[in-house]
């Protein structure tokens, strides 16, 4: 069923401390369900300088080392802003230039540059996910101040609520204040015992199971949904996705 449309634009950043947690795979079935289940105008910002996201949905894509370029106003977004296989989903592209994204960020002193850039497609799109670098970097500070919610996915462990809760504290420690963050399980195994107990802990979290559907992303290079629609993973992204909407419409 799709969810009716509201006029004003959210920006979701998709987010983790450290790589390997599944963050661009999230990100890629998130603006799926966004642009596919919730018919809304989306746009997939790919901050990320590994530019997976981007060789998942477009992986022709070529933007001229211009993603960079954007944040020093040399260009504006919706200028390399592309359309994808998805109807409703555009990308904006990561590229080499991004490796050199934390120096501009530095030299420009525009703490709230990203923001800006948001707010300046508010009225082109309805949701825009944001893929971003792992690590707390410049960029990934910028893209924390701008955004609406946070999806942060982590690997079931012990140690699962402690980096949400130093990810939090780093946040307060830097500004103060921080959008809602919503933690989410990946690569679940429930046969591992770890993994197992980090459900039983965090129950109400958001989870995807592990699947080696979703290790195919890689090689059909399209989001989870467009081959295996019916799959357990498919609507757990969704349900994910559900919950996301339904934060966004109280805040």
């Amino acid at each position: 069923m799709r969810m009716a449309r509201t006029p004003e634009m959210k920006t979701i950043a998709v987010f983790s401390l450290k790589g390997g947690v599944g963050k661009s795979t999230f990100a890629v079935n998130l603006a799926w369900a966004s642009a596919t289940l919730s018919a809304r105008r989306t746009l997939l910002w790919d901050l990320d300088p590994q530019a997976a996201a981007t060789w998942l949905l477009a992986p022709g894509s070529k933007t001229r080392d211009a993603a960079s370029a954007v944040f020093a106003r040399q260009l504006d977004p919706e200028d390399i802003c592309q359309p994808t296989a998805i109807p409703g989903l555009d990308l904006l592209a990561a590229d080499m230039s991004l490796h050199g994204l934390e120096r501009l960020l530095f030299e420009l002193g525009k703490k709230r540059r990203l923001a800006k850039l948001l707010d300046g497609l508010a009225q082109r799109y309805d949701r825009i996910i944001l893929d971003c670098p792992p690590g707390l970097t410049e960029t990934a500070e910028q893209v924390l101040r701008g955004a609406d919610i946070i999806v942060a996915p982590v690997i079931p462990s012990p140690l699962a609520r402690k980096s949400l809760d130093d990810l939090a504290d780093i946040l307060i420690r830097r500004g103060g204040k921080h959008p809602p963050i919503l933690p989410v399980f990946s690569m679940v195994d429930r046969r591992r015992k770890l993994h197992a107990e980090a459900l039983e802990t965090y129950p109400d979290w958001p989870m995807v199971s592990y699947s080696s559907l979703v290790e195919q992303m890689g090689i059909k290079r399209a989001p989870l949904a467009v081959y295996a629609g019916h799959s357990q993973q498919a609507e757990q992204f969704a349900a994910i996705w559900q919950a996301i909407e339904r934060r966004l419409a109280k805040a």
